[in-house]
């Protein structure tokens, strides 16, 4: 498997960029980092970013929009033309830096768009409008773009709120770069089951990311992966060694109280110890205890595993 890490994680104690590259660099196993756009562009020029990556040996799986100031009250869906097309014109301007730094991807989570009280919004015209907004970014990018779904925070509802609001998404918008990032936290937030979601994305290659953390399910917790949940993260892992996932996984955690590379180095064992059970007990066997659908069967393979 491939990793990336949350280079925010590096930037609590020392806010330069450059630095954060040098640390997660020297952690074995990431390759990978995801940058904030425009937040981590702010006070660097692109090609300072590039060489430093280079130099410390990572490369860029993906820009992650991120939206802030006037796009409090929605982006693509804001009311408001001229601020929904502000929105288009930064992921535009995302895309052409994903292209310059050969990144995989452009994330796009839209935080603001959604609604807190009801009458609050025209739901179908909302809809609309970002159906719109989709189809433009992505027949501009020259990238793959990925939508990331999460069912509150910022707003009370979010619009593109779950798993199958996403879809539906992708089938409206019917561009053939258009696909769907998978956050752990936020499927258990909307009580997903995060192995469905993603068997159902792998089968039809609409998986673009996947980001790895963990939490109770209440909150966005980012806690460090496979600690709270973790047959769930198995089984996530499982359909990724099953259907050969090439992209990268990106730990999107929040050390708060742990030192970031400890913190990543954690999550990075805990996901080469998962993949280590699974190919010692085999693909194979693991399939056919999934097609028994029997309870009993699942129980006995878990003590296995254990």
């Amino acid at each position: 498997m491939k990793y990336a890490t949350r280079i925010n994680s590096f930037l609590r104690f020392d806010s330069n960029l450059l630095n954060a590259f040098q640390s997660i660099g020297a952690i074995e196993g990431v390759d990978y980092v995801d940058l904030n756009y425009p937040e981590h562009f702010a006070d660097y020029d692109i090609e300072v970013i590039k060489a430093k990556m280079e130099e410390c040996g990572l490369k860029c799986n993906a820009i992650n929009l991120r939206f802030r100031d006037k796009y409090i009250g929605g982006e693509f869906g804001n009311h408001e033309p001229s601020i929904s097309q502000d929105a288009i014109a930064l992921c535009r301007e995302a895309a052409d830096a994903c292209r310059r730094l050969g990144g995989n991807q452009m994330i796009i989570w839209l935080g603001f768009d959604g609604f807190d009280y009801s009458f609050q919004i025209d739901y179908v015209s909302y809809w609309n409008r970002i159906v719109k907004a989709f189809r433009d970014v992505c027949d501009y990018s020259g990238v793959p773009v990925s939508i990331e779904y999460k069912p509150y925070e910022e707003r009370v509802h979010a619009f593109i709120d779950s798993f199958g609001t996403a879809v539906s998404v992708l089938h409206d918008v019917d561009r053939e770069n258009l696909g769907v990032t998978l956050d752990f936290c936020h499927m258990l937030m909307k009580k997903e089951n995060p192995a469905f979601a993603a068997a159902w994305l792998l089968e039809r290659g609409k998986l673009y990311n996947i980001h790895l953390n963990d939490g109770e399910g209440s909150t966005d917790d980012g806690l460090m992966v496979g600690t709270v949940n973790f047959w769930k993260t198995v089984e996530v892992m499982y359909y990724l060694k099953k259907y050969d996932f090439q992209g990268v996984i990106y730990f999107d955690t929040f050390p708060k109280r742990e030192k970031a590379v400890e913190e990543c180095e954690a999550n990075i064992r805990m996901c080469r110890r998962i993949e280590q059970l699974i190919d010692t007990y085999g693909l194979c066997r693991m399939e056919k205890v999934v097609e028994q659908n029997d309870a009993v069967a699942v129980s006995n393979m878990m003590v296995a595993l254990l």
